[in-house]
């Protein structure tokens, strides 16, 4: 079995005390723009082509208090690989090799990018993705606020997902 190659270090997404602040401040400051929202909870971001190579997930009221991996920062870090079938591959290889596979594989509403979510030695979240939307001269995009609901997550509804969706996931979207 070939081992899927990874093309490029993608994106990151941020857990953020004030969506708004944090928003303002990286459209102000470093000039990138916005591409989509998920409601009052995501931000999309992008320097470039990509759809988003930076977003911001709002921290919820509570969240410092409850565990220390609930803090500001690092929620994941993804690298592109070439397709779908690298990500099916990835998930054999990972149960294999006894790697936890956090969520995924399944199909973001915003940017429309195939996931695969799972853990490196340390904890971190390491998400490998493909088939983002490309933005660009040739392919104007207009931002848009999806609602906070299971196609903005994932709209094959956690139909593809190596894993059970986490109970709280459930109970969110009502599974």
């Amino acid at each position: 079995m070939q081992k899927p190659r990874v093309r490029k270090l993608g994106h990151l997404v941020l857990k953020v005390r004030d969506l708004e602040k944090s928003a303002r401040f990286y459209t102000e400051i470093l000039g990138l723009t916005i591409s989509d929202r998920i409601g009052d909870r995501m931000v999309f971001l992008r320097a470039g082509t990509d759809h988003h190579d930076l977003a911001l997930a709002q921290m919820q009221p509570g969240f410092l208090d409850a565990q220390p991996e609930s803090s500001p920062g690092l929620e994941h870090f993804s690298y592109l690989v070439d397709s779908y079938a690298d990500m099916e591959i990835m998930v054999g290889m990972l149960k294999q090799q006894g790697v936890p596979i956090v969520r995924g594989p399944g199909k973001h509403g915003p940017g429309e990018n195939c996931f695969l979510v799972f853990k490196d030695p340390d904890g971190n979240n390491v998400e490998v993705y493909c088939e983002m939307v490309q933005i660009d001269a040739d392919h104007p995009y207009t931002a848009k606020v999806w609602n906070d609901d299971i196609d903005s997550l994932d709209q094959w509804h956690f139909k593809r997902w190596a894993v059970a969706p986490p109970e709280a996931l459930r109970k969110k979207y009502r599974l």
